[in-house]
């Protein structure tokens, strides 16, 4: 195991979207989430928990779609809508969640074979539009801190204010299979 060490403002303004080898998605059309759409979004929810799970090295739990379920019952949910692909079906999902007078993009989750493509984009601009529907002050997001895609690509649409930071005690401390990064802020330094 290794040690990374990445100052904070190296998180870069990349447009992601652009870079991409995958297909154009101009007919991806993102609307509100359907009761049709359960097992395709439990399977994002699958592939979010896996990949969360794996950027720290730990195991996402014996059923990680259940977390889906518990997700639809929350009473601050104040929408969900999917990128639907002409041809796939749906591909994406997003959610916003209300606390007060601030919104928060929870989940945002993309199939990993078109990630990169602009789904994302697309989504991000849909939630951040009915957000301002509703009059919020502010949209936040909080993406996990060793996903630098994700960060690349919300920096990339706009999510370039840090309002908050969430810190963490370990009080399990177990040996992680993928590589420790430090983040630097401030002059201190965090294990990521």
């Amino acid at each position: 195991m290794t040690t990374k060490s990445v100052p904070l403002s190296c998180v870069g303004f990349r447009r992601v979207a652009s870079e991409s080898k995958h297909e154009d998605m101009t007919d991806v059309v993102v609307r509100p989430y359907r009761p049709g759409d359960h097992s395709a979004g439990r399977t994002l929810w699958v592939e979010l928990a896996e990949r969360r799970s794996g950027l720290y090295g730990t195991s996402p739990g014996a059923d990680p779609g259940a977390g889906f379920e518990d997700y639809l019952t929350r009473l601050d949910l104040s929408g969900i809508w999917v990128a639907e692909h002409p041809g796939e079906g749906v591909i994406g999902l997003v959610g916003l969640v209300m606390h007060g007078t601030t919104g928060e993009v929870e989940p945002i989750v993309v199939a990993a074979r078109h990630r990169g493509s602009g789904v994302g984009a697309k989504l991000l601009k849909h939630v951040s539009a009915e957000a301002k529907k509703r009059s919020l002050a502010r949209l936040t997001i909080r993406p996990e801190s060793r996903n630098v895609e994700a960060l690349k690509s919300l920096h990339a649409a706009g999510f370039d204010l840090l309002s908050a930071v969430e810190l963490s005690l370990d009080l399990h401390p177990t040996p992680s299979t993928v590589d420790n990064v430090d983040i630097d802020l401030f002059g201190l330094r965090f294990r990521s």
